[in-house]
């Protein structure tokens, strides 16, 4: 007996000194997948103990330098935090990828066995000090303009720093999907001429509508003269500056500065040029609405597809800026007033840090590219009642600072009425769906399945007449070939935009539109590429027929796009007051500047208007810079 009891309490004190060890903590892992911008995002958690010990992303599709920064920097953040911790509010394509991150990451969490709830951490951003920095030029907003005007006046000598809002580069640039529009170039002669009918057709339209306008009526002689010329010894690519002009001057109904136009135009075959040395090659030529000939030059990837120019280009100018020791790029850095000196000249910028610190920059000169006001719905609305309602495409910081900082000193404005909305905006997201697709062949039917209007019109022509169609909706169809060779395309559908059928007929049916008259405007359709020839609505582009199932189709309204009005700026982009006075000092670039564009922009000359205009400010700011420096050593 005494044994067995001597035995028992042994094997409970085995048992006890067991129990008093710490278990080995076992390593549990969860995935979850959901929708970014691009594509599926998919996150894989691991867990050892209930902490968080690594972090896995996959979101190949999401853009490089913007939503990608979230896939690349997030994970390790989530493991820093032990918790799902929110560090992008605000940033532009992260709009949509930071959503889709934190699905997919709480989804993990939840395969990982644990509440995602209990996982959910709050930023925690140290408080900073007031900064005051000093530079030769200080640049506020830094979209396309803003890097271009950098990097021109840093590699002009000067130091630079840029204040952006918003967490990433890009504002509405990266948001671009067309491409940019320029005449004479390299690579229009490397592309085969279009058609011939689109230069008759401007011409016509000029005599007809512009008789009475001098500058318009000019250019049309100037463009007779040429195609006359061309007509009898066809030979290369026609196109010209005087063409371009006259395409931007009827597309903004004659309201254009017509310098601001001419410079435009006459600095874009440099401007592409420009950009090559930046590494960012636009080589693919297409036809685009309001243009007379194939003139809007995009980029294409490894595979020779089309992809879009912003989320390209963007990171490429980005990128550039890093490069370059004398300049520097301030995120989270909102400017909220411009500093001057004693004689009213620009000296520098007050902004706003993260944390709410202020900071200073003091400068000998200033650059506004801030964009825009498309964002800023209440002031859409103050110049554009009519656009009460409609949603925007624009990012998140184009909300109008620089042009009401440079008005609190005096500035000028110009056509600030005239705002633009797009034809083609996705319907349920207000994601905006590029140009190019009708350009390339597409097509738009409304839900009696049938045309409408010729597609490759001006943008206010194409959105007047689909916001008279039935719920003021239409949708875009493209085909198989179409998507085989456009990377945007292929990206629409990954995002879940389209929706297809093998036959016309399945289309209609998951469109739920009538299945007898979309096939028949379908056939209808291919007889007229057939043709070169639409008697219907006078569509000069045809590029290719819809015809190689299967076919997709998204379904389209028209959105806040673009304000054409701005600050007045002249050819040197220096900002004009109201006293038609320069105000020494400040210059201006991008879609902060009215007078370009007129009433209506045409696609692809806003990727030109950054690039040829945000040179010119970098170039001018520098030059602006150079002779003070001159003037204080002439002094001394």
């Amino acid at each position: 007996m005494k044994k067995r009891i001597l035995a028992l309490c042994l094997t409970v004190a085995m048992l006890l000194a067991m129990a008093s060890v710490p278990a080995l903590a076992e390593a549990v892992t969860g995935t979850g997948t959901a929708q970014g911008y691009g594509g599926e995002i998919t996150v894989t958690i691991t867990l050892e103990d209930g902490v968080i010990t690594a972090v896995e992303a996959v979101g190949d599709d999401e853009t490089p330098g913007i939503g990608g920064n979230i896939i690349d920097e997030w994970p390790q953040a989530f493991v820093d935090a032990n918790g799902i911790v929110d560090t992008y509010t605000g940033a532009t394509f992260a709009g949509v990828t930071r959503p889709g991150f934190i699905e997919a990451a709480r989804a993990a969490l939840a395969d990982a066995g644990v509440d995602p709830d209990d996982y959910m951490r709050e930023a925690e951003v140290e408080a900073a000090e007031d900064v005051a920095l000093e530079a030769d030029i200080v640049i506020v907003g830094a979209g396309g303009a803003g890097m271009t005007a950098a990097i021109t006046a840093a590699d002009a000598g000067m130091t630079v720093i840029v204040l952006e809002s918003q967490p990433a580069v890009g504002g509405n640039s990266v948001k671009s999907t067309g491409g940019m529009n320029a005449a004479k170039t390299a690579d229009q002669d490397e592309n085969e001429f279009g058609e011939a009918a689109g230069v008759e057709k401007t011409l016509a339209a000029a005599a007809e509508n512009w008789a009475d306008n001098e500058v318009i009526t000019a250019l049309a002689a100037a463009v007779q003269e040429q195609w006359d010329a061309y007509q009898a010894n066809p030979e290369g690519y026609f196109d010209s500056t005087e063409l371009f002009a006259l395409d931007t001057l009827i597309g903004g109904k004659g309201i254009n500065d017509p310098e601001l136009v001419d410079t435009l135009v006459n600095n874009s075959a440099e401007a592409i040029e420009w950009l090559r040395t930046q590494g960012i090659d636009l080589t693919d030529v297409a036809s685009f609405g309001g243009a007379s000939v194939k003139r809007i030059h995009r980029p294409l990837d490894a595979d020779g597809k089309v992809v879009s120019v912003g989320a390209y280009t963007v990171p490429l100018l980005e990128e550039a800026c890093n490069a370059r020791d004398n300049l520097t790029l301030l995120t989270d850095t909102t400017a909220t007033e411009i500093i001057t000196d004693d004689a009213g000249a620009a000296v520098g910028v007050v902004a706003t840090g993260k944390t709410g610190n202020t900071v200073t920059v003091s400068a000998s000169a200033v650059v506004l590219t801030t964009g825009g006001f498309g964002a800023n719905l209440d002031k859409v609305v103050e110049y554009a009642p009519q656009l009460e309602g409609f949603m925007t495409t624009n990012a998140a910081g184009i909300q109008g600072q620089g042009i009401d900082m440079a008005v609190a000193l005096g500035a000028d404005t110009v056509d600030m009425e005239q705002i633009q909305i797009h034809p083609t905006v996705q319907a349920d997201t207000a994601s905006l769906i590029t140009e190019g697709l009708r350009g390339d062949g597409a097509i738009l039917v409304n839900a009696n399945g049938e045309r409408f209007i010729d597609e490759v019109g001006t943008r206010d022509v194409v959105s007047a007449a689909e916001i008279a169609q039935p719920d003021s909706f239409s949708w875009l169809v493209v085909d198989q070939k179409m998507v085989d060779a456009s990377s945007v395309i292929q990206g629409y559908i990954k995002k879940g935009f389209m929706l297809s059928g093998e036959t016309y007929e399945a289309l209609a049916e998951a469109l739920e539109i009538p299945a007898d008259t979309f096939a028949a405007t379908m056939e209808t359709w291919n007889g007229y590429v057939a043709e070169k020839s639409d008697p219907d609505f006078g569509r000069t582009s045809f590029a290719q027929p819809l015809d190689t199932a299967p076919y997709y189709a998204v379904k389209v309204t028209a959105g806040i796009h673009h304000t054409m009005g701005g600050l007045k700026i002249d050819t040197e982009t220096h900002v004009i007051d109201t006293d038609g006075e320069i105000i020494p000092g400040l210059f201006a670039a991008g879609e902060v500047t009215g007078g370009v564009h007129g009433a209506n922009r045409l696609g692809g000359n806003a990727v030109a208007d950054f690039v040829v205009f945000g040179r010119i400010a970098g170039q001018q700011a520098a030059a602006y810079v150079e002779a003070l420096l001159g003037e204080l050593d002439a002094a001394a």
